[in-house]
């Protein structure tokens, strides 16, 4: 692309500008320092090394981009997902997928159901780099790719957590055998030959944690719990993965149908088979636990003294619940007669509440009579006294025991009209303001 050429011209300097009157410095130069620079940095480094080297910039890039694939090789090599590849598994067909397996394609056989996500994806970028078709070609090898397709189905697999699930159940190469009668007899290997097929199988339990086997100083309850939960074990194990393949042709429904039942039927008799053996498992590591039989030993030897415990907790229980009776019926007779005492005490009291309540209603009806029922000259007519009254008995009904004892005591001895209408009036606008009258209610105490 050419350059263009852009003609700025200068500013013009204003009319009569001169440098000897118009210019003014604002500072002084500095004298010259003379410093060492070193160069450093990346892009120094890769300009030492294209000049080291004479290489060109394509030729430096391409060099180092193969050292770093290189680098990243040795680095997986170095780490822990590292196993020799079977020659026979590099063979494999990779239509045949079903019988391989994943774990060793992507050497993790050391790991299988308990290899992380982060460690599969890990083996999987080190397989491609080793068997991608391209990198084959370029090395000279051949361009069958069935080994890399095996790559690819067994990370699709193994990172898909519900055909992962469907794999790991029937994964065999997991699987840890039980140890022979033989084996089983040798004396202080108990722990060491069971130990591990229950680990195996611990990996199929809903629940988690699994109990563990313990060992030979474990306590009953915990033995007796390990060997309850084995013996009602529940297992997520499932056969989905060795089911026929249900063909996908939609013109054969009733093909498709009969392929489905069959395949219902085959994972139910698996299941069945599998919950079998597990129990003649468990039942074969129960058999030779001596744990078990030393605690029946004990338990054998334990029984007299059990029985003599027994019968002396039986005399004693005998014994209390006599004493206990007679403590009983004591205490009831007690409680007879304080509640024969509290009945009467209350009953004195709510004839004393309800004399008060009667005497206090007396202050405060007699508090209007003793004004004339608030008419300052004459006798108030029989209307007034009526009006007055019902007012009063209104307020009466709204107001609580101790409420009206408290005005009773402000009334009682109150002989001037004022004195006592103020307080009838700040009672009325006290219940006004807890909602227990209505605003205009009230004509003449409120007045």
């Amino acid at each position: 692309m050419a350059a263009a050429h852009v003609a700025l011209p200068l500013p013009v300097l204003p009319q009569g500008w001169t440098a000897e009157k118009d210019f003014k410095p604002l500072g002084k130069i500095s004298k010259p320092i003379q410093r060492s620079i070193e160069p450093v940095g990346p892009h120094f480094l890769a300009h030492a090394r294209r000049k080291r080297h004479h290489r060109t910039f394509s030729e430096d890039e391409r060099i180092q981009a193969q050292e770093n694939v290189k680098k990243v090789e040795d680095d997986d090599d170095a780490g822990e997902i590292s196993e020799p590849e079977d020659p026979v598994m590099l063979q494999r067909d990779a239509k045949d997928w079903k019988g391989q397996d994943h774990y060793a394609v992507l050497g993790l056989s050391k790991y299988r159901h308990r290899a992380t996500e982060e460690q599969i994806k890990r083996a999987h970028r080190k397989k491609v780099l080793r068997h991608h078709p391209d990198k084959r070609a370029a090395s000279g090898g051949t361009e069958d790719d069935s080994f890399f397709k095996c790559i690819q189905k067994a990370t699709e697999i193994l990172l898909d957590p519900m055909r992962r699930q469907q794999f790991d159940s029937v994964d065999e190469n997991a699987d840890v055998e039980p140890p022979t009668k033989k084996d089983a007899a040798q004396k202080g290997k108990f722990f060491k030959l069971w130990g591990p097929v229950f680990e195996s199988e611990a990996r199929f339990s809903k629940i988690q944690p699994v109990p563990l086997l313990g060992d030979d100083s474990s306590t009953k309850d915990h033995v007796e719990n390990f060997y309850n939960f084995w013996y009602n074990f529940d297992s997520w194990r499932s056969f989905e993965y060795q089911d026929e393949d249900v063909p996908d042709d939609n013109e054969n429904r009733d093909q498709k149908r009969h392929v489905e039942r069959k395949n219902n039927n085959a994972r139910k008799k698996k299941k069945t088979e599998d919950t079998a053996r597990l129990r003649h498992l468990v039942d074969d590591a129960l058999a030779g636990d001596e744990r078990i039989k030393r605690f029946r030993t004990e338990e054998r030897a334990n029984k007299n003294k059990k029985k003599n415990e027994r019968e002396a907790a039986e005399r004693k229980a005998k014994e209390d619940a006599e004493a206990a009776k007679l403590e009983a019926a004591r205490k009831e007779k007690e409680a007879e007669e304080l509640a024969k005492a509290s009945k009467v005490d209350a009953k004195k009291a709510k004839e004393a509440a309800k004399n008060a309540a009667k005497k206090n209603k007396r202050v405060l009806k007699g508090s209007v009579k003793d004004v004339n029922y608030f008419v300052e000259s004459g006798d108030a007519n029989a209307n007034v006294v009526d009006s007055v009254l019902n007012e009063v008995d209104a307020v009466i009904a709204k107001l609580e025991p101790e409420e009206l004892a408290d005005l009773a005591a402000k009334l009682n001895g109150k002989k001037d009209i004022a004195g006592v209408k103020g307080i009838w009036i700040e009672e009325v606008k006290r219940l006004e303001g807890a909602g227990k009258l209505k605003t205009g209610d009230m004509k003449v105490l409120a007045a």
